[in-house]
């Protein structure tokens, strides 16, 4: 433990503190809504005014149990910079993924990686997410990993980075969904649009008859008049509701 007599909110930025509370509030959605993994997958964001500093869950602590205080801060090689409860250590395949997206996308303050059912339905599917509705063509591109293995080898990372490029979600293929965010509230909305995308795909797919596919001009369209630069930016309209429902359930996440 780092210093027991001390509030975490005592010791670091305040900038840094209202990004703790946000991640914290995004752990606890991804669990409310159905996306959690038990103790496993994570959810980073960047500290703010660092290219090479992210906080990351406690291995070990289920989401629904995650709070500003307990996130741990490491650097980009890994090392573990703070950590208010030393008992818990950090997840070696969150490090590997997560870091080398912080490294390598300075426009990204927020990667979230998550193992759901349906998008690991959906990664194993030849024909990967298809724009069978709203939700899923609001991505006009979506990238692909192929899978390697349980991602510890720091030798993945650059095709990590290389299949994501420049784009806001990736599926990763017999594995699950990542997505990523210019804030904590634009990657919680990147991943909540793309897991119920991937829902209705795969219950649409169960009922074994002919699906309708609209034409490619109208998926064109849709995408268009969902892009941040026509409508709003994805997800700031959406998050402080987001917050006040957490806080009517339990507020425990800003501690």
């Amino acid at each position: 433990m780092n210093n027991p007599s001390r509030r975490v909110q005592d010791i670091v930025s305040e900038a840094e503190w209202n990004t703790r509370i946000n991640l914290a509030a995004s752990y606890r959605l991804i669990a409310h809504f159905g996306m959690s993994d038990l103790i496993y997958n994570h959810i980073t964001a960047r500290v703010p005014g660092s290219h090479t500093e992210f906080l990351i869950n406690p291995y070990g602590m289920m989401y629904e149990e995650i709070t500003a205080s307990s996130l741990v801060k490491v650097d980009l090689d890994g090392n573990v910079l703070f950590n208010v409860d030393d008992t818990f250590s950090v997840n070696r395949a969150g490090y590997v993924i997560h870091s080398a997206i912080h490294a390598a996308r300075h426009d990204v303050e927020c990667v979230i990686h998550t193992h759901t059912r349906a998008g690991m339905a959906v990664s194993v599917l030849e024909c990967g997410l298809l724009p069978l509705t709203q939700m899923a063509m609001r991505f006009d591109s979506i990238a692909y990993h192929e899978y390697e293995g349980v991602a510890v080898d720091l030798d993945e990372q650059s095709r990590l980075v290389k299949d994501l490029g420049e784009r806001d979600v990736m599926i990763l293929r017999n594995h699950g969904l990542l997505s990523v965010g210019k804030s904590i509230a634009e990657a919680f909305n990147a991943m909540y649009w793309l897991e119920m995308a991937c829902r209705a795909q795969v219950d649409a797919m169960a009922c074994n008859t002919p699906l309708h596919v609209p034409p490619q001009t109208v998926v064109e369209k849709t995408n268009h008049l969902y892009r941040p630069q026509v409508r709003r930016p994805f997800g700031v309209m959406e998050w402080p509701a987001m917050l006040r429902l957490l806080d009517r359930r339990d507020e425990s996440y800003k501690n």
